[in-house]
């Protein structure tokens, strides 16, 4: 496994993140998972995504039960706070109360003394971005967050939080954690280059369209056993699975095949190529997934190869 800067802290951490939206919890057994996530260990992913809204924090726990064995400076873990955890006004958002109240929820969960990186899970136009700032500097001072970031903020808002976070000495956010993929590449022309500008680095998540750019949906056919399956994932991937895609998808398998990889292999291999991305957050539910795609790790691509998918999945 190989191991980036997160921005310009000091942080490293390794090219392959593992999450736990979608699976842990829920999806998979508790069982898998906790092999899974060992698996990912064993093979030098330090890095673990988590948030307390998957699935109520269920997700969290299973996460933080299977790294427990570990010495706790041998890994990164993260949370986030945002959407709702309860039907109260307060039990959602960007505010002091509910920035508080679900970090200390998710240590106990956890049953940490801290998380590596707190994220606030989307923007909060309701709450000021001074207020939510404050709230995560404090727990910074405190020892509970080391690190802070944003998930899914438009390049106004991440410009936003760095100018509020100047102004006022506090913390600024290292890391921002958007979606990323050969199927969606919003971010490159204007988040990228604005998170470099301030040192912030990218942490995508489905960088395999949920499984689609593994090539395992031949023929627009949804397998038993795959998360298109799932009623509740089914709605993240159907519109990508189209005659379109598939096709294009297989064009990219070919290409794989020529140097001697997985067609997941291939995807990530192009993800961690581009400029600014510091870490390929996938999701396994196996724990054969994450060897194959710890493996994208060691794949390296060439000018023609870089091309030939460019074509295939233009910006």
């Amino acid at each position: 496994m190989k191991y980036r800067r997160l921005g310009r802290s000091g942080l490293k951490v390794s090219e392959i993140s593992l999450g736990s939206w979608l699976t842990y919890g829920k999806s998979v057994e508790s069982d898998t998972a906790e092999r899974t996530i060992k698996q990912a260990y064993d093979l030098g992913i330090n890095f673990f995504d988590s948030a307390n809204v998957y699935e109520q924090g269920e997700g969290e726990r299973v996460m933080a039960r299977a790294l427990r064995s570990y010495p706790r400076e041998s890994y990164v873990i993260t949370t986030k706070a945002f959407f709702p955890m309860g039907d109260g006004p307060n039990d959602r958002g960007l505010s002091r109360k509910h920035i508080m109240e679900q970090l200390h929820g998710s240590l106990r969960r956890m049953q940490l003394d801290y998380v590596d990186i707190f994220y606030c899970h989307r923007y909060d136009p309701d709450t000021p971005v001074e207020e939510t700032l404050r709230a995560i500097d404090d727990l910074i001072r405190q020892g509970k967050i080391l690190y802070a970031g944003v998930s899914e903020w438009t390049a106004a808002q991440i410009e936003e939080a760095v100018a509020v976070a100047d102004s006022k000495l506090l913390d600024r956010i290292v890391v921002n954690q958007p979606r990323y993929s050969l199927l969606n590449r919003g971010i490159e022309k204007e988040i990228i280059p604005v998170s470099q500008k301030y040192g912030i680095g990218q942490v995508v998540f489905s960088p395999l369209q949920q499984g689609v750019l593994t090539g395992k949906y031949q023929g627009e056919v949804i397998p038993e056993d795959s998360r298109a399956a799932n009623e509740d994932i089914n709605q993240w991937i159907k519109g990508y699975i189209t005659k379109d895609v598939i096709d294009r998808v297989n064009k990219l398998t070919a290409i794989a095949e020529d140097i001697g990889v997985s067609t997941a292999q291939l995807a990530l291999a192009w993800v961690l190529h581009k400029p600014g991305i510091v870490s390929a957050l996938v999701g396994a539910s196996r724990p054969e997934q994450i060897v194959e795609n710890a493996g994208a790790t060691e794949v390296r691509l060439n000018p023609e190869v870089i091309e030939q998918i460019e074509e295939l999945f233009p910006a």
